[in-house]
């Protein structure tokens, strides 16, 4: 497809969500909140070195160890090779799907984009009604993706589950997946297929098929004809191929030769699927969302900075969710006088993702630390899950 006729499509499929500045178009989430309306502002005011416009012309917003926003960009070239390798994984000549996630987000991208490539039907629905029953169209066969937190609010409704077993299949990613969810569906009958992917490599790089779910398999299935994903000596998974994307905006750099090494840990078993066992970074993935510990940390802090002595902001598993953000404290006196105003404050800077859902006092002068001196997080996780 064209650059041109891509543009044309994205600006009827995103709408407002899609800016257009100087030849770069940006995908944005109109429920950002104050902190990330600023961060994108810096990042789209500024231009890569010998700009034209040609290379890595969409940008998708990340989250990333950092704490900042990043803006991952693709093309028509990135975007192309992803659904065409999509379809030739799930044997289809034309792709149909109905979008329940959202433009800014890269598996509502490119569920869009597989059906623009491929000359199939994209249908949008809104969450809310769908969650609610009053607007599902008919699966036809065709595709659906749901992050897990979406696929457990379903589970449970007769009605929602026949809806689901209509599809040809329903991808499953975004987040960690927990096995009540997934003997759950499978008891179902739903044609569910767990997937590898991201932002940086638009979406998936690997997946199961329905009958492999069914089946039992629970890793990321195999990998999709156009990208190879290799297991370094650090156990990062490294991806490479014609999706990946040309780097951060403005900096072409990462992922500029068409390779990227991930912050996922992992292993590729003798069948060669890909099995994800947990990131390299403290990142947390909450509800398909990603939600940076030290970026909330910040804010907690300036919140009420006599409330306690020391915090800390951790994922730990949850039924519904995938990880619940939770804030860990050792309590000043007053605690009980600063929470609303807390609540309060993050209102007004933090997507609602990142607010903490619980907040835990704990009895410790310091924070557990690892063999480096840094904070110990899987230590601090088992302090949540107690609290």
């Amino acid at each position: 497809m064209e650059r041109a006729r891509l543009i044309a499509g994205l600006r009827e499929f995103a709408g407002a969500a899609l800016v257009e500045r100087d030849g770069a178009c940006f995908l944005i989430d109109p429920g950002w909140g104050e902190r990330e309306r600023a961060q994108w502002a810096v990042l789209a005011a500024r231009r890569p070195a010998d700009w034209d416009g040609r290379r890595g012309w969409l940008c998708v917003p990340t989250g990333g160890s950092s704490g900042a926003m990043k803006l991952a960009r693709h093309d028509e070239l990135t975007l192309g090779a992803a659904a065409a390798g999509f379809a030739a994984h799930f044997g289809v000549g034309r792709v149909d799907a109905l979008g329940v996630l959202p433009p800014w987000h890269v598996s509502g991208l490119l569920a869009w984009a597989r059906c623009a490539w491929t000359g199939g039907v994209y249908r949008a629905a809104r969450w809310k009604d769908v969650e609610a029953g009053g607007a599902r169209p008919p699966g036809a066969g065709g595709f659906v993706s749901l992050v897990p937190t979406q696929l457990a609010r379903l589970l449970g409704d007769a009605e929602a589950e026949a809806w689901l077993r209509g599809f040809g299949a329903v991808l499953i990613g975004g987040g960690p997946v927990w096995p009540d969810l997934l003997a759950r569906a499978r008891a179902a009958g739903i044609p569910g297929a767990l997937g590898y992917g991201s932002t940086e490599t638009a979406a998936m790089v690997a997946s199961q098929r329905p009958e492999e779910f069914l089946a039992g398999d629970d890793t990321a299935g195999r990998t999709l004809p156009h990208v190879n994903v290799a297991v370094g000596d650090d156990g990062r998974l490294t991806v490479a191929g014609a999706s990946v994307f040309r780097g951060y905006w403005p900096d072409e750099r990462a992922g500029a030769e068409g390779a990227w090494r991930t912050d996922d840990l992992g292993e590729i078993d003798s069948l060669g699927r890909v099995r994800v066992s947990g990131r390299a970074d403290a990142l947390i993935i909450t509800g398909g969302e990603k939600v940076n510990p030290n970026e909330v940390e910040e804010a907690l802090r300036l919140a009420a900075g006599a409330a306690w002595t020391e915090v800390a902001v951790v994922g730990v598993p949850h039924p519904e969710w995938g990880e619940e953000v939770v804030a860990l404290f050792v309590p000043a006196p007053g605690w009980r006088d600063f929470e609303a105003e807390v609540r309060a404050w993050l209102a007004q800077g933090l997507a609602v993702a990142k607010h903490p859902k619980r907040y835990v006092a704990v009895a410790v002068e310091h924070w557990p630390v690892n063999a480096s001196g840094k904070r110990d997080r899987a230590a601090l996780r088992d302090l949540a899950r107690v609290g």
